[in-house]
């Protein structure tokens, strides 16, 4: 895709984006109160240093230092490649949903197409080390949004952010599709046993990041990948969470920034459900459909009439089992059945996929 902007402009905006000490906040000020990159690297210290530290200042005032300008030139190398491009806040392309966050990204590497940042989407977060019954859900949450014309924003990580995305790209071609914001340069996929996906979210879908090339997974990161994932989307959905979770970060910013909040509740005995009850507790809304989230939203692509699940019929050890994880003791005492006989009902239930056995050796429904 052309760029729509000059390289010395863009080369411009790059310097900026890795001015040491210089957050997004600081270069927003910047752009408000003395023009594009090029015309604030125009000014003398003197002229900068009314809005900024007297060093800072000199610092930008200073020639760009070499180690800086190889970055810049690797950028803009990158970005000239097929399917790559760098959006900036003058860029038309840049998704104006981002402007109504307190500090957005001056910009954004994207691997994909452009044109899914901008559009209806919705959020899709949880736990990492999320249940089976929690990634399905994610799933089917997401593969049902993208079909109905609704993009599924989230983060790669493991357990729910992964579903969601494998969920949006299940609902095929004719699907909204999906954005994954990354909490690394978008040349380094973390985690790497996600790079499959991220090639597959690339080509149907974007891979966005605001960090320079070469960029690492370091914590201090994920907070600010957070903000983005809620500042594109309409709604965040937060399928699974414990009590501290960076999905309960993403939820909180998204309520700052005017987005709606939705939370499935679970297992009053399961801890991945204590940070969904939080947020249901101080006012995200309650769901058990997708369709729940867009008769709330309103004014979306999806039909508004209510989906119904396919009804599947009862079975005895189902029964027994509930919805919350039990080991085969407990299982075995509640339906009566002879050990073998139970361990033989329970292999046919997990080839069904209507349970699944956990880590620890409990079994969790999940239909």
């Amino acid at each position: 895709m052309p760029l729509t902007q000059s390289p010395s402009e863009l080369s411009a905006w790059l310097r900026l984006s890795l001015e040491p000490n210089v957050g997004s906040a600081t270069a927003c000020t910047l752009l408000s109160a003395l023009g594009l990159p090029e015309q604030i690297y125009a000014q003398r210290a003197t002229a900068l240093s009314r809005h900024l530290p007297e060093a800072l200042a000199r610092q930008l005032a200073a020639p760009m230092p070499a180690d800086m300008a190889a970055q810049v030139e690797g950028a803009l190398e990158w970005a000239a490649e097929p399917g790559r491009r760098i959006l900036t806040l003058a860029d038309p392309a840049y998704p104006q949903s981002l402007l109504t966050i307190a500090d957005p990204p001056i910009l954004l590497y994207v691997a994909g197409d452009p044109a899914f940042l901008q559009g209806p989407s919705l959020a899709v977060v949880g736990a990492r080390n999320a249940t089976p019954g929690g990634r399905e859900n994610a799933r089917a949450f997401a593969r049902h949004l993208a079909a109905h014309g609704w993009r599924v924003v989230s983060g790669l990580a493991l357990g729910i952010d992964g579903a969601a995305h494998e969920g949006a790209l299940d609902a095929g071609p004719e699907g909204a599709g999906t954005v994954a914001v990354m909490g690394t340069g978008i040349d380094r996929v973390y985690p790497a046993r996600h790079r499959e996906l991220a090639h597959r979210i690339a080509a149907h879908g974007a891979l966005v990041s605001e960090l320079p090339l070469g960029t690492g997974a370091l914590p201090q990161h994920f907070p600010k990948r957070n903000r983005i994932v809620a500042g594109l989307a309409r709604g965040v959905l937060v399928v699974e969470a414990a009590r501290q979770s960076g999905s309960l970060i993403t939820a909180r910013l998204a309520g700052e920034c005017g987005r709606e909040v939705f939370a499935i509740p679970g297992s009053i005995h399961s801890p991945l459900s204590r940070g969904c009850h939080a947020l249901i507790r101080q006012g995200a809304k309650l769901v058990e459909t997708a369709s729940d989230i867009t008769d709330e939203l309103g004014g979306g692509p999806m039909p508004a009439q209510r989906t119904t699940p396919a009804v599947l019929p009862d079975h005895p050890v189902l029964d027994a089992l509930g919805f919350d994880p039990l080991h085969l003791d407990a299982i075995q005492a509640r339906c009566g059945l002879a050990t073998g006989d139970l361990q033989a009902q329970l292999v046919e239930l997990e080839l069904q996929g209507r349970i699944a056995r956990l880590d620890d050796g409990r079994y969790q429904r999940l239909k």
